[in-house]
């Protein structure tokens, strides 16, 4: 509340808990009742991030939205920045975190989890930027207009497109506090981005077959040669079994591939809600 009272403005503050178990809703009552520009949204359970992040952009009523974590690597102070940077004509500002104070690992698994992302959406991404930003109305409008099941909002703001830009900003770390990203919710975010955003999986797929289907081509002209010339009197087992095992293998995979976009769109078909709200403050 204190680094917003240098902007001309009366701010709303939207708070979501995302079924935290540690008493956050407890503190966020407390808070609006002092503060009652506060307002509390409690999900029905953990619905994960950005699902939350939805829930806020969807109460939130102002001109321009700023979107920032809790944990306070992002700076609050930052916010009048952003918005002096977004009235240059901008309608996006994102905070580029410079000299991130988090752990090598953690740093390491968020630089391979944006390459990946960028190869298979054929979009440039850049790790050091995350969800901290401003936004204007126009572009929320459109955010929370893409009800679809599976939500990243950093790619889905880069697809709506608009006058983007960026500027640095200060990172903290993190005070001791544990993520809640581990290795196995990191690569399920990827895959479920990947099966929302990108259809290079099932290309690749095809692209393998061609390059299996070409090599084999290639094998049975070797294969008949060798037997028009007497090197093959007896068909050889060792290669049978091996191209059974790849073959089998292959198809596998491209199974597994097309089966994980048809459950994708399972779920998305049967158009449940993004997120449930259990509780919300009242002024």
């Amino acid at each position: 509340m204190f680094a917003l009272k240098s902007l001309d403005s009366s701010p709303e503050i939207i708070l979501v808990e995302d079924g935290c178990p540690e008493g956050s809703w407890d503190k966020i009552v407390a808070l609006q009742k002092d503060f009652p520009e506060i307002i509390g949204l409690k999900l029905s359970r953990n619905f994960g991030q950005h699902y939350a992040i939805t829930a806020g952009l969807d109460h939130a009523v102002g001109e321009w939205v700023v979107v920032m974590d809790c944990d306070l690597q992002d700076r609050p102070e930052e916010i009048p920045n952003l918005y002096a940077e977004a009235q240059k004509g901008f309608d996006v500002v994102l905070a580029r975190r410079e000299n991130r104070k988090d752990g090598f690992f953690k740093r390491l698994g968020s630089r391979i989890f944006y390459r990946t992302l960028a190869y298979l959406t054929g979009s440039r991404q850049d790790e050091s930027i995350g969800n901290f930003g401003i936004y204007h109305r126009k572009v929320i409008d459109q955010v929370i207009g893409m009800r679809e099941s599976i939500r990243y909002f950093p790619t889905m703001i880069k697809w709506v497109g608009f006058c983007q830009t960026s500027i640095p900003v200060v990172h903290e770390a993190n005070a001791g506090r544990t993520s809640t990203y581990n290795t196995r919710k990191l690569f399920n975010l990827a895959l479920d981005i990947m099966l929302a955003y990108s259809d290079k999986p099932v290309r690749l797929t095809v692209k393998l077959g061609l390059f299996v289907a070409l090599t084999g081509f290639l094998f049975a002209i070797f294969t008949l040669f060798r037997y028009w010339t007497g090197e093959i009197i007896v068909a050889g087992y060792a290669s049978l079994i091996i191209s059974l095992w790849v073959l089998s293998g292959l198809v596998l995979i491209t199974l597994g591939v097309v089966g994980l976009y048809i459950g994708k769109t399972f779920e998305g078909v049967k158009n449940r809600p993004i997120y449930i709200i259990e509780k919300k403050t009242t002024p």
